[in-house]
């Protein structure tokens, strides 16, 4: 029997929620778990010392709520909680079993979308603890396999789905990462052999490996990966400032499912900083910034999302539409998730999620 802490508020199931580090991702966490009418705010691991013993909400810039931040994640493990939004910018693998281990169930956008042989330590953890971990997120873990899969509800005999995303990273407020994880602003030689191919490839091969099994594609499928990149021919500013002529100002990432020599499943994205003076001459094309969903198969389906980008570059350095729909579909997945049997589970083990309605709009408490 799966463990639980809920508390019962009239007739709400109050899951009490962790949220581990406060990014980007993190802080819009705590955002959506404070509107949520299931969920309650009960800890918070922070990875900056000048955060440490701070009240959460003041962290998110609201009032205080009367949960203080911590550092230690021995506290963390010790608290009693029901789940934990697991959000630090790189996986921590012990980390994530020892949350496990305390009896909390984990929702991460990090990774664990479709489990491997890998990752079967960790799943006899979860079920030990009869908890259960969920990876979820927007790209991937959502536009790039669940999304696809929802769809592919309406198209027959389907003999090619494509995932892709279309960003102008000039949005994208965080320095150190555009530069020293994803290489802008590096040499095309220094971009190649960075570490950004290889942390994305997790990540988008367990996308495409669960739409393969969702769709009833062969799965012994080969996953071929591609990185192209343009540069500057002119200076072009940027969030992480000035991008020399010559360096890496534009990235294409592709992963590409191949049965035969056919490709059936494809994931990309298209990162560029900005349209002008890129060589080769990229673009966003005519429609911008987007994620797309394009299936084909009796009939053909193409889809395009809007809504995740801001929409001028620099409304996104505050809050950028992307990190908050990442970190919203983690919090609305928490109810599901603990209410499911032990174990690493995917979408196709959980019932449709959904959102919920403002506060404003929802019924009254009686």
């Amino acid at each position: 029997m799966q463990r639980s802490t809920a508390q019962v508020e009239g007739d709400t199931v109050a899951y009490r929620v962790i949220q581990w580090a406060t990014g980007g991702v993190g802080r819009a966490a705590i955002e959506g778990i404070l509107r949520h009418p299931d969920l309650d705010l009960v800890g918070c691991w922070v990875h900056s010392a000048d955060k440490v013993g701070r009240d959460v909400g003041e962290i998110v810039g609201q009032g205080p709520i009367g949960v203080l931040a911590t550092d230690d994640p021995e506290a963390v493990y010790a608290l009693d909680a029901d789940c934990v939004v697991y959000a630090p910018l790189m996986p921590d693998k012990r980390e994530v079993a020892r949350l496990l281990e305390s009896g909390k169930n984990v929702v991460t956008p990090l990774g664990w979308f479709r489990p491997t042989e890998a990752d079967a330590r960790m799943e006899t953890t979860a079920r030990d603890a009869g908890v259960t971990l969920h990876g979820t997120g927007i790209d991937p873990g959502g536009i790039t396999d669940l999304f696809p899969l929802a769809l592919s509800v309406m198209t027959s005999a389907a003999t090619f789905v494509r995932a892709e995303e279309f960003s102008d990273m000039r949005g994208y407020n965080a320095p150190d990462v555009l530069r020293w994880v994803m290489c802008f602003g590096a040499t095309p030689d220094e971009a190649k052999v960075g570490p950004m191919l290889k942390m994305l490839t997790g990540g988008f091969t367990q996308s495409l490996r669960l739409i393969l099994d969702g769709m009833g594609f062969d799965p012994t499928a080969e996953i071929r990966t591609d990185h192209q990149i343009a540069v500057a021919t002119a200076m072009i500013d940027s969030p992480m400032g000035v991008i020399e002529p010559g360096r890496v100002a534009a990235q294409r990432f592709q992963w590409d499912a191949v049965v035969g020599e056919t490709t059936v499943a494809r994931v990309a994205v298209n990162w560029l900083i900005g349209e002008e003076d890129l060589d080769p001459a990229w673009t966003l094309g005519d429609a911008g910034e987007r994620f797309e969903v394009e299936i084909k198969g009796d009939p053909d389906q193409l889809v395009t999302f809007k809504g995740f980008q801001a929409a001028r570059p620099e409304d996104g350095w505050d809050r950028n539409p992307g990190i908050v729909a990442t970190a919203n579909h983690l919090v609305n997945s928490i109810p599901y998730v603990c209410r499911a049997e032990p174990g690493i589970k995917t979408y196709l083990d959980l019932p449709l999620m959904a959102g919920r309605a403002h506060p404003d709009l929802a019924p009254k408490p009686s």
